[in-house]
Formats: structure tokens, sequence, C-alpha cells
């Protein structure tokens, strides 16, 4: 059972045959992740910590340009993007989360005169279940490799649309010295294996990023399974964002515009840190709206590949009718289109850069996460009001304001 990887630029370019794991393979994978527990857990953290540390000097020179182009390839980054993601921050990841795991093993207990005390930190036991998503590497390396520094061992599974860059990491895992059966790589249809997965006696824990409703009908399978493990789940997750960055009238017009245009459309605004609402003063709206709408005039659309490209594609398909669904129900509710709105010339999964006026709270560009390049302005007038309106959505993730005003930051 195989599914293709494909380029999101160039959909009829296949990248490879990714097998896609069932039952057996499932199986094989939670087998493999409790044999290798006992000797991995009773590691000591300094022999675990150089796995990862290797595998981060790795990362740094050989495997770089191979993962860096891994990520351009499968996910459609441009080289800044690439080089910003799956290498410099999954070289950070693996550094300092060995850095912090030391950290953590040095807290002890006082021993008073005549006594010992000491905190040992034990692995969790079964095995640690990671799901990552497709818009980061640098998430598909970290998730699975954090509880494995500390000694967990992992069934991995990636993204569909990311499982060729993260099949890459597990390679340069294994160089690097990783055991067989530390950390085990499945990719294949999300919920099936989540189901089987979940349904294991020894499911020690979850450690995803990803949406909000994945996030909850996982929580919700834990919970129903509660009384079949041999020990409470542990559940980590990072879930949707909807940011907003708020502008208030002492802001820098530039950097301003700067930070709309960055926000917005880097990596097509697939990230849940993108900047995908901005509040804006009516005072320094008209100046705002002519630096932001000059910036995008000259942001090249196009293959990640070429250097001169800012946007490239969408990840697939389905993430263009979300986008389409998002815009549409913003213009029948009243938003006016200031730039882009639709499908690119380009074709295929590409969009347009998009900036939408006058948007209302009621509008689904308001509240829910797009994962697209959509940038949807609000006026206002007092800070009470934009601060409520801000405020009025389900996603708590990160906010930006601009001001030369601290104090009006601080509020």
């Amino acid at each position: 059972r195989t599914a293709d990887a494909v380029m999101p630029h160039c959909h009829r370019h296949v990248l490879a045959k990714v097998h896609q794991a069932g039952p057996e393979e499932v199986a094989g994978a939670v087998a493999a992740a409790r044999a290798a527990w006992r000797e991995w857990s009773a590691a000591s953290l300094a022999d675990r910590a150089a796995v990862f540390l290797k595998a981060a000097d790795l990362l740094a020179t050989r495997w770089r340009p191979v993962v860096n182009a891994a990520t351009m390839l499968g996910q459609s980054k441009t080289a800044y993007q690439a080089e910003i993601d799956a290498a410099c921050e999954l070289i950070d990841f693996w550094r300092f989360n060995v850095h912090f795991a030391e950290r953590i093993h040095a807290e002890q207990p006082i021993s008073s005169s005549g006594t010992w005390n000491a905190l040992d930190y034990r692995a969790l036991e079964g095995f640690v279940y990671a799901i990552t998503p497709f818009n980061f590497t640098s998430i598909g390396g970290n998730l699975p490799t954090a509880p494995a520094i500390m000694g967990c061992t992992v069934v991995w599974k990636p993204a569909a649309t990311a499982a060729y860059s993260n099949y890459f990491l597990l390679k340069l895992l294994e160089e690097a010295g990783l055991p067989p059966g530390v950390v085990n790589f499945v990719p294949g249809p999300a919920s099936q294996i989540s189901e089987r997965v979940i349904a294991d006696r020894h499911l020690g824990g979850i450690h995803f990023t990803g949406s909000t409703e994945v996030f909850q009908s996982l929580w919700k399978q834990v919970a129903t399974n509660l009384t079949g493990y041999a020990d409470y789940p542990r559940l980590v997750g990072e879930t949707g964002g909807k940011d907003f960055i708020l502008a208030h009238p002492s802001a820098d017009v530039d950097a301003l515009a700067t930070a709309i245009v960055r926000g917005a459309y880097e990596y097509q605004g697939q990230k849940c840190s993108a900047a995908s609402r901005a509040y804006v003063s009516d005072s320094i709206w008209p100046k705002v709206k002519e630096r932001v709408l000059g910036m995008l005039s000259g942001l090249k659309v196009g293959d990640g590949l070429k250097g001169e490209t800012h946007q490239g594609p969408l990840i697939d398909m389905k993430a263009v009718e979300k986008v389409e669904d998002h815009v549409r129900d913003a213009l029948a509710k009243g938003a006016r289109l200031v730039a882009g709105g639709k499908r690119h010339k380009l074709g295929g999964s590409f969009f347009e850069p998009t900036i939408l006026a006058d948007v209302t709270q009621d509008m689904k560009v308001a509240r829910e996460e797009t994962f697209g390049p959509v940038a949807p302005l609000f006026r206002f007038k007092s800070d009470g009001e934009v601060i409520k309106m801000a405020n009025d959505t389900e996603f708590g993730l990160a906010a930006y304001f601009y001001s030369r005003d601290i104090g009006r930051v601080w509020k």
C-alpha cells in the first residue's frame, strides 16, 4: 500500500512512493517501541543526549542541504523558509532540548545532615505517540525526539504531506546512532493509525501539533479508553491560532506594513504563528494601506526553488478550498476585496495574496484559522473596542503589538 508524495508546486511530479502503515505495521511499531524501552530508558542522560547532539552537528553540516532540499521539494518552502525551519530551528531544538534536560536532571531536593534526598527522573512507561504537522520540518523532528531525550520510546506518525522530508530526518537520526525501536516511523492514514495506537494498553503519552479539532478528538478517544491503560497517558498539544497584529496610532507605519506582509504571506500563511488578523488604528489606516499595497505589488508568487519567490502554493487543494470558502464568506457578509481573492493564474494550489478590508467579527476570517495567504484588516478607534474584538475567538496563541508607547502595549 503506497501513496504518492508530490510537489505542491507541481502536482504531477512524484517525489517518492510512501508506504502506508496498516494494522500489522502499527502493531510492529508499538512492539518495537516497547522492546527498546528498557535499555533506552535505563541509559544515562549523557548517553542519550550524545545521539541528538551528534544529529544536530550532522544537520548543521552534511545533512543540511539534504533536509532543506527535501523541505523545499515536498512542502514548497523557499530556500529562506526551509533554512530557518528545517535546518536552524531543528538544530536549536536538539541542542537546547539537551541543555534543558540537563537542567531538569540537576534539580534535586535539599538533603539535611544525616539524610539523602534524591529525585529520580524516569521515562514514561509504555510509549509516546508523536503526531507531527506538515508546515514545519523542525516540528516533525522535535515532537518524537524531545520525549526520546528523556528516555521515552516513540511511535511517530508524520503528516502525509511532510513524509518526504521527515523520512530524511529518520535517516539522519539513524546515522547519529539512534538505536532501533526508539523512534518508529509510521506514515499512513491518520485516523486509522491513531485509533489503533490510542487503543493500546501501553500508551504513555501523546505529543501533538495540528488542528484544534483533531487534538480534541484524540483527547476524547483517550478519555473513552482511560480504564484500559496501564497508566494515565500524558497529553501535550499545540493547536490552532488566529493571531493578530494590533497597531496603535503611534506605530511605525513602515515596520507595521512589513509585519503584515511577512506575517500573512510568508509560507503562504500556513503557520500557527501567522499574522492572520490586523487591527489598525483609524488615524494611520490610509498610510498603512498604501504601504502594504505597494509591497504586495512587488511580491513574487511561484516556485520556491527560484530565488526571487516570496510566496509559493498551498500544501494541497483541500487547503485552497478552505481559503476560498473563507474569502467567499467574508465578501458575502460585506467585506471589501482590496487585493487578490482568487486562485492564482499559475494554477494548481497557488492562491493570490489577498487583503480584505471592512472585516467584521461574524466572518470566518475573523474567527477561524484560515491557514492561507489572507490578511483581514480591521479598523478601530478605541483601545477598549479593539481588545474586545481581538479576544473574541476560541484561539489564544500569539499576538503582535505595534506602538511607540510602551504603556499602551502593556495595556
